[in-house]
Formats: structure tokens, sequence, C-alpha cells
């Protein structure tokens, strides 16, 4: 479960209205570098789009979800709603997950579904990607930010900072589900996910390991303080590892990912990245 190169899309046909100047939404399926088709869905935003204007001013976030979940979980659909204010958004549901094809390689080979989003989204003339990721998505884009780059800013819920962390009960139960084969018939029938039985090889660059590779891009590590999956040694060892280029929330009350994530945290998220992606 190596990474191999940044994902190739499937070609969009999607342009401005020439009397609105407004793009319409879209959904698609993409196709990964590996072969993989990933459902995925474009958002214009509430922004209107100006041909004329200058392409920095084109913003688009690009948003991973976390495990179990896909573009049409209400949390998915609640946290675009909220980025969409900023900007367009662009959400797909990874590998294993919902209608996307393939098998779920944990946080592995899902950063070649990240890039075949991001290669999207700079085909629809965006100008400014910023990549907002959850839970393994919050790996998924550190790791995705170190290794292909092309983005201008990045956006990390809830991440784990190591791999193999069985520290807290949450996570020893979600090792159960990956690991077991009845646990991979709980995630495949009960939650939709479809997870590959074949172990990492090799283990792919953790997320504490990917940080430093980020910089000069702007980065925000965001984590609740009651995250009952990771506790606060993950998201203070990842704001360690960026240093300076790197930015810290800890979150009073909030706890894991998207579900934990108020609409006043997804504003500020979104203030932040329009602030940055410049």
């Amino acid at each position: 479960m190596s990474n191999g190169p940044a994902g190739r899309t499937a070609r969009s046909t999607v342009r401005p209205n020439p009397e609105t100047a407004v793009r319409a939404p879209m959904r698609t399926f993409l196709h990964t570098a590996d072969g993989i088709p990933i459902d995925s869905v474009y958002n214009p935003g509430t922004v209107v789009y100006d041909a004329s204007a200058s392409p920095s001013r084109d913003l688009v976030f690009v948003v991973a979800h976390g495990f179990t979940g896909d573009v049409d979980r209400p949390h998915v659909r609640r946290v675009a709603a909220a980025l969409a204010r900023h900007g367009a958004v662009v959400t797909f549901s990874f590998r294993g997950h919902g209608a996307s094809g393939g098998r779920s390689t944990v946080g592995d080979r899902e950063v070649l579904d990240l890039a075949a989003a991001v290669e999207w989204a700079r085909e629809l003339g965006h100008a400014r990607v910023v990549t907002v990721g959850f839970s393994m998505g919050g790996s998924v884009v550190l790791r995705h930010a170190a290794l292909h780059r092309g983005v201008d800013a990045v956006v990390s819920v809830s991440s784990p900072a190591r791999w193999y962390y069985r520290g807290t009960a949450p996570m020893r139960r979600l090792h159960w589900l990956v690991t077991r084969p009845e646990g991979r018939l709980v995630g495949r029938y009960g939650l939709r996910t479809r997870i590959h039985h074949k172990e990492w090889r090799p283990v792919p660059l953790s997320p504490v390991q990917a940080v430093p590779k980020i910089a000069p891009t702007p980065l925000l590590i965001v984590h609740g303080d009651q995250d009952g999956y990771f506790p606060l040694d993950h998201p203070r060892m990842l704001a360690a590892a960026a240093g300076d280029h790197g930015e810290l929330w800890v979150e009073p009350g909030m706890g894991h990912a998207e579900h934990a994530a108020p609409d006043a945290l997804l504003t500020r998220i979104g203030d932040w990245a329009a602030a940055q992606a410049g």
C-alpha cells in the first residue's frame, strides 16, 4: 500500500455560465493514479465567479472526511455548506467508502484520492486550493501536502500524530474493525466501509513525519480538548513538528472530528483559510 504519483481526474465539462458567470454544481467520478473511481461533488459556493477577476481570488476547499464517512453523510454535507460561504467546495468519498470503488487502506493510498480531487479543483479554474481534513482525512491532508504539495493552505482537524495508537477505547475498537475479519464484515455491512485486508507494506510516512515537509505552506492544526480518540499529546506533537509555519487551535469542549465541529468553528476555519491562502 505504498504511495504513487498524483491522481489523474476525469475530464470536467464544467464552465462558468456565460449569462450569470456562476458555475453550476456537479457530481462525477474521478480516477486516481492507481485506477480507483472516486465519487466526487463540486459546489460552487455562494461566492459569485467573475471570469474577469484576478484568479488569485478564486478559492476552493477540498474536504477530506473521516473514516467511515462519505460524501453523502449529513456531517460531511454540513461541513461543505459552512465552507461554501467562503468559496467553492469539493467533497468526495475516499476509496472503500460510499459509492467510490476500491477498499479503504485507512490513510495510506487515500493520498491518491485527495490528489485527484485537488487536481480536479485546479481543472475547474480555481487558483487557490485549501485542503481541510478530519480524523483520518486530517492525516491524509498532512501527508498529501508533504508528498504532492500543490495546495495553498492545509487544515487538519482531529488528526492522529502517529500510527498504531491504541491508547483509548475508541481506537482499540477501530483496530479490531480494521484488523479482524469479523471487524471488516461489520465495517462493510454496518458502516458502508470496505476495508482492505492487507497490512501496510511499507508503513507510510506518519503525520508527524510529514508536517515538517509542508513548510512554507500555511498549516492549521485543530483539536478538541475532549477528543475521545486522540488525546492532546497528538496535536501538540504535530504543532511542535510544524514549528513557526504551523498554528494550533485547541478547542474547549470539542470532541472528535466533523460530528463535534460546531458551525462557529467551521466559520473561523473558513476565515483563516481565506486569509492565509492568498
